[in-house]
């Protein structure tokens, strides 16, 4: 018999579980709240009879994902390599703060957008993660954090989001339902490189925060950047953010990496404000960060600063938002791909090889 994970049990699962095992209905809520607590382990269930602690055991693989590698930065983040229970790998980052712990998550193993910036798009799609596997990022996070929980989330690990929808779908609500996390929607945001047919289907689901990576108000530019541009180009993804549900009193984000020579002038400063006539939104101004293999640079400070003031003289928020974790493998991918090359590789010269650098 094969053992299912216990985290790819919705709460409506559960009840119909329970009581196909001849249980009163209830306890499928008490087994629901052990789990969403964090506990993982049925025998610690203190208000479940023992012989269902047992079937519980027996029926359930009960292990989440292990902690491959942790890299703490010096700004406080911390960025987790996760082995599946397959042995694939995904990222998180946990990025604490005074006021709010956040949580960047992935939604599949590599990404099949191959946006040309971005690291974990070089992987390719490997597979997608169930909603169970999304969820255990947040209760390995917990587990991390001790005294504190994560409080919001952000759906910019490894992945593009609505390429997984169905699965994304059940996580967000088990993320923001009353009998779930209950998580505030303003505070759990996707991001996604612009899948429209799903940004408008998301909007009825489950209406959480939106980010758009975004990076370039022209077509051409866009489409050799992303290519999802070219199936639904920037007209039809105004379309459908003209019509998706506000969450936060800034609209939806637009996330813009900045990129020397490539997108930081005037000229694409007033496309863009173009584009965002009529829409609530703000931007977040993002200095690229450099990764092994692209030859493209960060804008100049000079060109950043005066792209952020063209937008806010026109009364758009654009903040500059620098990636936290960049002295740990802060593009995205770069981590699960360096740990993927030394699992395959001769383990006598990785032997030597960190010997020669404990050396140097």
């Amino acid at each position: 018999m094969e053992r299912r994970f216990y985290l790819n049990f919705t709460f409506e699962d559960w009840s119909q579980w329970v009581i196909s095992h001849n249980y009163p209905s209830f306890i499928a809520k008490q087994i629901f709240e052990w789990i969403l607590k964090g506990v993982n382990d049925p025998f610690k269930f203190t208000n479940i009879p023992k012989d269902l602690k047992e079937k519980l055991y027996i029926f359930f693989d009960w292990d989440l994902p292990k902690i491959d590698t942790r890299l703490e930065s010096q700004d406080k983040s911390t960025k987790y390599l996760l082995k599946l229970n397959d042995g694939k790998l995904i990222e998180m980052v946990l990025m604490p703060s005074l006021d709010r712990v956040t949580l960047c998550i992935s939604s599949q193993v590599g990404c099949r957008m191959n946006c040309s910036f971005c690291q974990t798009g070089k992987m390719g799609l490997l597979r997608n993660l169930s909603f169970g596997e999304i969820l255990s990022q947040i209760l390995i996070a917990n587990n991390e954090l001790q005294n504190r929980k994560v409080t919001n989330i952000v759906f910019m690990g490894m992945g593009e989001p609505l390429d997984n929808f169905d699965e994304l779908v059940k996580a967000l609500k088990v993320m923001t339902s009353l009998d779930g996390l209950n998580l505030s929607k303003h505070k759990v945001t996707v991001s996604t490189s612009g899948l429209v047919p799903e940004i408008e289907a998301l909007g009825k689901e489950v209406a959480v925060s939106l980010a758009i990576s975004f990076h370039t108000p022209f077509d051409d530019e866009r489409s050799s950047m992303m290519p999802i541009n070219r199936k639904y180009p920037l007209e039809m993804l105004k379309n459908a953010l003209l019509k998706y549900p506000i969450q936060t009193r800034h609209g939806i984000t637009l996330e813009y990496v900045m990129i020397k020579d490539k997108n930081d002038s005037l000229k694409h400063a007033k496309a863009l404000v173009k584009f965002a006539h009529g829409l609530k939104v703000k931007v977040n101004l993002i200095p690229l960060n450099p990764h092994p293999g692209t030859a493209m640079e960060p804008a100049l400070e000079e060109n950043l600063k005066a792209f952020q003031n063209y937008l806010e003289t026109r009364s758009i928020s654009a903040p500059v938002r620098y990636s936290r974790g960049q002295d740990v493998s802060a593009a995205c991918g770069q981590l699960a791909i360096k740990r993927k090359e030394e699992l395959h590789a001769d383990p006598r010269l990785l032997w030597r090889q960190r010997r020669s650098e404990e050396r140097v």
